[in-house]
């Protein structure tokens, strides 16, 4: 009977990961800021067969280490679905994490403690949102969680060698996915001084050899893409390799913790990041940290270890100048786990409850009032939508009636759920708000946030023979382009890309069109002549025929100013 029930109940979070996290898979295309970037790379991987030096249309990409792209492009090669393989390594990597999260919790407490640790991920809401993005968080999350997964089993229930070695590979892929995956091993420093004072059930076992084969595995898992691409780089005897090298290995890592140069936060800023984007869980830290401080006293090792990462992973991103709120979640799923069993008791408790109620009550006002304010016309919201988005008025009116609906619909789980059972409620509102997100939302948003709309109106006014060459870009141009489009440098100054592209297009005056941003028009395009494409993420778009150019195309001193200040904004994207 009891194994049973915990079937069931196993099953059920499952099947709600499952839908939570997968609503919408298929159903829209990358979005910006990096999404079209990353699924831009892993497309010309499998179009080149280049996998070991990721391209940006004809650049190197040396921003972040290869693994997110291999994984999607691996998983097209596969199922041949760019809107489903780009998507699909952050849900594999979700249910990942989600699976370390509850067999730790299982394991070191009890079944049920596993299963709270699990649902407390499941719906915060930093998890959730990132985990249904196609960005590298979700994946170097599940290998820093696998990683402390490893290293757990072994500090607190071994040894445990297998499990050891796996925490240190676990570690070395999450670098090579996004260079920070060593934070993991500071797993390591508060069980090493537990075990020197003497705390029960916490061990190293340092001084047998099979520990030393930790390190090991992670310089082996890092070589399996360091070595081919440093030999090939070297061997290549080429400059671009040359300068790949030095910005992936040094400028992307170390000079980008110790000098940031975007995202600039004060020290402070994790400390309002964690109560406004763990929640709901992290409304019970007002109960658990006396509860902590308490099973501490008694010296529980359990709580040791995953509490002190947690604070020693929000000191090594507070440190920076730069900060983002991804940095500090690969510490959400150990919060979890440290809160897991206290949940049952907390629960039980009516200021907690009444204090969820209140979250869903300002949820249910929130979005009753942004549906209420589309529907009526509310000019801000309008004009945000479709001066900013490019959406048109039938799709602002849907969102106000989904908005509405998911209002209506969380103030019944409040009256249904009742005081006793207001996490119920949290649950069910959550659970269907990330439904219609996927479901509703991706469709609505699909066209305007990918550039998929934009594109296809390009292709259809310039007709299937004509060339296109793009100025000014954004990877999603790229991406959703019917057809192979010439580029002239990504990183380069814009009026040195339009001056390239309207030398293209003058080589065939009759065949060649220029897609160019509207910040990088010149003096030299004629704007009455020159066609508007249409508006997509916030950005307008023209094209321009080899007419619409007059005289020489030079950028002044303040145009070139600012191009740098757009620049600086497209970077804190």
């Amino acid at each position: 009977m009891l194994k049973n029930r915990a079937s069931r109940e196993f099953w059920l979070l499952a099947l709600m990961a499952l839908l939570v996290l997968g609503a919408g898979l298929g159903m829209r295309d990358p979005w910006p800021s990096d999404e079209p970037r990353f699924a831009l790379v892993a497309k010309q991987m499998v179009d080149s067969g280049d996998w070991l030096f990721p391209h940006r249309g004809t650049e190197l990409y040396s921003d972040k280490p290869p693994m997110l792209m291999w994984s999607q492009a691996a998983l097209y090669s596969l199922i041949g679905d760019w809107r489903v393989a780009f998507l699909l390594p952050s849900l594999l990597a979700a249910l990942g994490t989600l699976a370390c999260v509850y067999d730790l919790g299982r394991r070191l407490w009890t079944r049920r403690v596993g299963l709270y640790a699990a649902w407390a991920l499941l719906f915060a809401l930093h998890f959730t949102f990132q985990s249904k993005k196609a960005q590298i968080d979700p994946l170097v999350v599940f290998f820093i969680t696998l990683a402390n997964y490893g290293l757990l089993r072994h500090l607190l229930s071994g040894p445990a060698w297998r499990w050891w070695w796996l925490g240190w590979f676990a570690a070395g892929l999450g670098v090579i996915t996004k260079g920070v995956g060593v934070i993991a091993l500071l797993m390591i420093l508060p069980a090493a001084v537990a075990s020197v004072l003497g705390w029960p059930r916490v061990k190293l076992h340092c001084r047998d050899w099979r520990f030393w084969l930790g390190p090991l595995a992670f310089v082996l898992a890092i070589a399996l893409w360091l070595v081919p691409m440093v030999v090939t780089a070297l061997g290549s005897g080429s400059a671009e390799y040359r300068a790949y090298l030095d910005d992936i290995l040094f400028r992307q890592t170390a000079k980008r913790y110790a000098q940031s140069w975007d995202h600039h936060q004060p020290w402070w800023y994790f400390l309002g990041t964690m109560p406004s984007m763990w929640i709901p869980g992290f409304l019970a830290i007002p109960w658990a940290i006396p509860a902590w401080r308490r099973r501490l006293q008694r010296r529980d090792a359990r709580y040791l270890l995953p509490l002190v990462w947690w604070l020693l992973i929000v000191l090594f991103f507070s440190i920076p100048n730069g900060k983002r709120d991804v940095y500090i979640l690969p510490a959400l799923p150990m919060f979890c786990l440290a809160l897991a069993p206290l949940l049952p008791g907390l629960l039980r408790k009516r200021a907690f409850q009444w204090l969820l109620g209140g979250f869903v009550a300002l949820l249910a006002a929130g979005l009753l009032g942004i549906g209420m304010s589309m529907l009526v016309g509310q000019p801000g919201f309008e004009r945000k939508l479709i001066l900013d988005r490019g959406i048109d008025t039938a799709v602002t009116s849907g969102l106000g009636w989904v908005a509405v609906a998911l209002g209506c619909w969380a103030v019944l789980t409040l009256c249904i759920a009742g005081v006793r059972r207001f996490h119920l409620a949290v649950v069910a509102t959550l659970t269907m708000a990330w439904v219609a997100f996927g479901l509703i939302g991706y469709p609505l948003f699909n066209d305007s946030s990918s550039a998929r709309g934009l594109m296809q109106q390009v292709g259809q006014r310039i007709g299937p023979d004509a060339e296109l060459g793009l100025v000014a870009w954004k990877e999603q141009n790229l991406l959703m382009a019917d057809r192979d489009a010439a580029t002239f440098g990504f990183n380069r100054r814009w009026d040195r890309q339009l001056v390239d592209g309207v030398a293209w297009q003058a080589a065939q005056p009759q065949q060649r069109w220029l897609l160019v941003q509207e910040d990088a028009l010149l003096a030299c395009v004629d704007r009455t002549s020159a066609e508007l494409a249409g508006v997509a993420n916030r950005r307008r778009w023209w094209l321009v025929r080899p007419g619409d150019i007059h005289g020489p195309c030079v950028a002044s001193a303040e145009e070139q100013e600012r191009e740098r200040a757009l620049h600086r904004i497209d970077g804190d994207e």
